[in-house]
Order: C-alpha cells, then sequence, then structure tokens
C-alpha cells in the first residue's frame, strides 16, 4: 500500500489502522495496534511542545460528546525520536497513539460482516487491490482513524508555522442544510472565528446556528441515519509568492491535502462555484497600495493567483458527506459468496464528520503551508534576488476585508 507520505521538504508518514494487530516473538498478537508518525523536515532547535500536540488530537478524538462515535480512545501521543531534552535535533520526529478500545465485542460485529459491502464505505475497492486480505476491521486505513497520524504531524507543522506568524483555522458553517456564517460570505471575521472557537460541540463559530444544527444532528441519530455539511478553512500570516508552477501550485498541493482526507466531497477556495456566475468585472480582486505593499480590496480569490499564494488571508470550503454507517436497512453485496444482501449496520459511528473533520483540515492545510514555505525559502536562499522581492511578501496583520 503506497501514498502514505505527503510533503516534499517537511514531509509527514503515517501508518497504523482503526484497530490494528499487536505481535512480538513471544505471542501470536492481539488485537490493538498503534498509530505512528514520522515527522521529516523538522529544524533543530524547536521547543516541542507535547501539550499542544497533545490539544489537537484532542480536537478529534472520539467519546467527547454526544454528537460523536461512542468510541473511547485516549489518543495520548508520544514522542518516540527526534529529540533530545525536550528540544529537536533535527532528526526525523517519531510519535505514537496506541488503540485502547478495540474489544473484542467490537471486532466480532466487523468480522460478522466482513464480507459484505457497506453502502458509502471504502470495501469494494479495497477487495479488488487487496483481495480477502484486506483490513475488514473497522475499515483499516480507510478509517478515519486513520487521521490521527495526520493530526499529530500537523500538530509539528502548526509549531513551526508560528514563529512565523501564520495561523491555520477551520470551523463548521454548514450542517444538514442549516447555513451558518462565513469568512468567505463576508458575514463573519478571523476574529469572530477564533474569538467563537471550539464554543459549542459542532465547532460551529455561528454560536447562534450552532445549538440549531446540534439539535437537529440528535434527531437525525434518532431516526438511525447520518447527515454531511461544510466546514471553512482560513490561513491567516501566510506570505505572499508560495508555489511552484506548473504541477505543484500552492493551491494544487493544498488541494492534494484536503481532498485526500476520507469523506470530502467538494473543495472550494475563495468565492468558488460564484465564480460560475460573475462576470470578470465582478470577481476579479482590485489591488491597491497599503504602506509600500499590495493589498486587495476583496478576495473572492481566496488569497490564490495563478496558483501562488497573495499575502492575503488562504479560506477554502471543504464538502464533508453523511458518515456512511447508518442503523437503517441497506441493500448490498457479499463479495465471497457474490450474492445480494441487505445490510443493517450496529458498529459505532458519528452522527456527523464534521465535529472532527476540522482538526485534520487544519492539519493538512498546515502541513501543505509549512511544505510550500520550505520550498519557497530554498530558492530564495539560492535565486539571488533582489532581497525586496522576499521583504515585500510579508502579509498584512491588520484590517479586514470582504470576500
Amino acid at each position: 500500500m503506497l501514498g502514505n507520505t505527503f510533503g516534499r521538504i517537511f514531509q509527514v508518514t503515517c501508518c497504523g489502522e482503526s484497530y490494528g494487530w499487536r505481535m512480538t516473538a513471544e505471542d501470536t498478537g492481539r488485537w490493538g495496534g498503534a498509530l505512528l508518525t514520522i515527522v521529516n523536515g523538522v529544524p533543530p532547535g524547536l521547543k516541542l511542545d507535547m501539550a499542544k500536540i497533545q490539544y489537537e488530537l484532542d480536537k478529534r478524538r472520539p467519546g467527547q460528546s454526544k454528537i460523536d462515535s461512542p468510541r473511547l480512545e485516549t489518543d495520548r501521543v508520544e514522542a518516540v525520536s527526534g529529540l533530545q531534552e525536550g528540544i529537536t535535533t533535527g532528526a526525523p520526529v517519531g510519535l505514537i497513539v496506541r488503540n485502547v478500545d478495540t474489544h473484542d465485542i467490537h471486532v466480532e460485529q466487523y468480522r460478522q460482516v466482513k464480507d459484505v459491502i457497506r453502502p458509502g464505505h471504502a470495501e469494494l475497492p479495497f477487495f479488488y487491490r487487496y483481495g480477502e486480505h484486506g483490513d475488514w476491521c473497522g475499515a483499516g486505513r480507510a478509517s478515519g482513524r486513520e487521521t490521527v497520524g495526520r493530526v499529530a504531524g500537523g500538530a509539528v507543522a502548526k509549531q513551526i508555522l508560528a514563529r512565523e506568524g501564520i495561523e491555520v483555522l477551520a470551523h463548521v458553517i454548514e450542517s444538514h442544510g442549516i447555513k451558518g456564517r462565513s469568512v468567505t460570505e463576508g458575514t463573519m471575521t478571523f476574529e469572530e472565528v477564533k474569538a467563537n472557537y471550539r464554543k459549542n460541540d459542532l465547532n460551529c463559530c455561528d454560536l447562534e446556528q450552532g445549538p440549531k444544527m446540534i439539535e437537529d444532528l440528535l434527531k437525525v441519530r434518532e431516526d438511525g441515519d447520518t447527515a454531511g455539511g461544510a466546514i471553512e478553512i482560513i490561513a491567516r500570516g501566510v506570505p505572499a509568492g508560495l508555489g511552484e508552477p506548473v504541477f505543484d501550485k500552492l493551491k494544487a498541493t493544498l488541494a492534494h491535502a484536503l481532498c485526500s482526507v476520507g469523506a470530502m466531497t467538494g473543495l472550494e477556495f475563495g468565492a468558488g462555484w460564484d465564480a460560475a456566475r460573475l462576470l470578470g468585472s465582478e470577481w476579479n480582486d482590485a489591488p491597491f497600495l497599503d504602506n509600500g505593499r499590495v493589498r486587495f480590496h476583496t478576495n473572492r480569490a481566496g488569497g490564490f493567483l495563478g496558483g501562488y499564494s497573495t499575502g492575503e488571508d488562504l479560506v477554502m470550503r471543504v464538502i464533508v458527506k453523511a458518515t456512511p454507517t447508518i442503523s437503517k436497512p441497506q441493500r448490498t453485496v457479499d463479495m465471497m459468496t457474490m450474492e445480494e444482501k441487505q445490510l443493517e449496520a450496529i458498529t459505532r459511528r458519528d452522527i456527523t464528520l464534521l465535529s472532527r473533520w476540522y482538526p485534520v483540515g487544519e492539519s493538512m492545510t498546515a502541513i501543505a503551508i509549512l511544505d510550500a514555505l520550505f520550498m519557497a525559502r530554498a530558492w530564495y536562499g539560492v535565486a539571488g534576488l533582489d532581497p525586496k522581492w522576499q521583504e515585500l511578501t510579508s502579509p498584512r496583520k491588520k484590517g479586514e476585508y470582504t470576500v
């Protein structure tokens, strides 16, 4: 199975499954396993704050609210390499999070339907790629539990970005058709997102709509169903000029990062789909000079031009589908007998993925931006350009605009 590393200079490699299997030379093994992350490219001399890494992991940890999966994982992170007395050495940083809530009753629930395709899940392509030996317990690498490794790596990236004044935040802006205010639509500011961040279980920073979304989700659960929605991601402080033409534009790298996360079904940058309905005169962001730096009156482009960053906030919206495991009967197929069947899942699940997807979106955004920053700094280091061009890339620190 390939494709478990993301990044070019700042690289995050992950492994581990939803349940996993532990073995030693002395025993035949047992359920449990762990999620492991190797973070390559971490500069030396960084005082790695493990509490901040734990904070990021706690955002996506299950079993914390009435809208989450009841799976009770501790998600305690441990650094096992790349540090001396808490300071990074420049060697790869190794992080491990062990699975603890992997009891036999849950394993048996998966075993009973291991050959049956769960509608909306990845079983079918996994059968085509790995046959009967593919991981059937909790969906393996296709499980949302896989994202623990991404969040651990993203937490390291966030600490490096913080030294550069770069901040990444995500919040829920829609759930099951109930819409909240957003930065994209100009109905919410970045400062308001920060002030209202994680003020409710869904992390909807529109504090009026958030409770309505949660109330609706509880009704959805009573019906044995699940719901989808949308998340907005904002990156502030990103310098201008990040990205590489033609195939490695920052926009393309971020699309790769976000599209690689399970359950996402759509991605917009800036005003996104509105571009289909606007004239060029309506879409274009007009530049102006602000104390010798180029700024924009609006940000419909979402902080990108030509795929590069412009110095304005990077603004993206991700559509997240409903959790595919539901309690209602669904038509399906048994891949071993090749017979049609009916499935009514009894395994643990979230009513919505939104409340645990947003920290993953933040992490992948942070990793992609940091990798692009490494690339840009390397370029400036050898290009011999007039230093003024690099000095002009710093983004504004204050002020608001509408998208």
